[in-house]
C-alpha cells in the first residue's frame, strides 16, 4: 500500500508530463455529480483562494479547503460563513478509482485537521449529499468525527446535503481560541 505525504498543489506539471491542472480538472469531473462541474478558471480561482490545496502521488487524490476570508460564492461555503466567525471548509476531496481503499482521503484530512489547528482554527467543516445519496462519504465523515449540524435543498431543489462539522483539539496548542458558536 502506498503511504505518499499530501503535497502542496503548486507545480503544474505532474511526472508523467501531463499538466496538474488538466489532470486534476478531469478527476472532479468525473465526480461531478458528488462535488459539482468545474470549469478551468473555476478551479483556478478556487486553487489561489485555498487554506490548503494538496494532492497524493500522481494525483491519485486531491483535496481543496478553503477558509472563511475566501471569495467563494458556493452555497455551502456561505451557509458556514453566516454562522461562523472562523472555520476550514473542505470544498471537495477526490480519490482515483485506482487509488481508492490506500487511505488517501484519511490522509488529506489528518493533514488538513493539523494545518488547520496550527492556524488557530477550532473546526473543519463540508457537506455530504443526501439527495442525490452519497452513503460512502456519509459513514467516512461519521468515522473521521463529523457531526450533522445542518441541512438545505440548493441548486433550485436539485440537491440537499447535510452540513457537517468537526472540532479541531489542535487549536488550543496552538493558541487558537475555543469557540462555543
Amino acid at each position: 500500500m502506498r503511504k505518499e505525504a499530501p503535497q502542496p498543489i503548486v507545480a503544474d506539471e505532474l511526472s508523467n508530463g501531463r499538466p496538474l491542472s488538466v489532470a486534476m480538472l478531469a478527476l472532479n469531473n468525473a465526480h461531478a455529480q458528488e462535488l459539482s462541474w468545474l470549469e478551468p478558471a473555476r478551479l483556478e480561482h478556487l486553487v489561489a483562494q485555498a487554506f490548503q490545496a494538496r494532492r497524493i502521488g500522481n494525483l491519485d487524490a486531491f483535496m481543496l479547503a478553503l477558509d472563511q476570508d475566501a471569495d467563494y460564492d458556493s452555497p455551502n461555503f456561505l451557509w458556514f460563513r453566516d454562522r461562523h466567525a472562523r472555520f476550514v471548509y473542505v470544498d471537495r476531496i477526490v480519490v482515483a478509482g485506482s487509488a481508492r481503499g490506500l487511505g488517501c482521503a484519511r490522509r488529506l484530512y489528518h493533514d488538513l485537521f493539523e494545518q488547520a489547528g496550527k492556524a488557530g482554527h477550532d473546526r473543519v467543516v463540508c457537506e455530504v449529499n443526501t439527495r442525490p445519496p452519497n452513503p460512502v462519504s456519509d459513514a467516512f465523515h461519521a468515522a473521521l468525527g463529523f457531526v450533522e449540524v445542518g441541512r438545505a435543498s440548493i441548486h433550485e431543489g436539485r440537491k440537499t446535503v447535510r452540513y457537517l462539522s468537526r472540532p479541531l483539539p489542535y487549536a488550543a496548542l496552538a493558541g487558537g481560541s475555543a469557540s462555543t458558536e
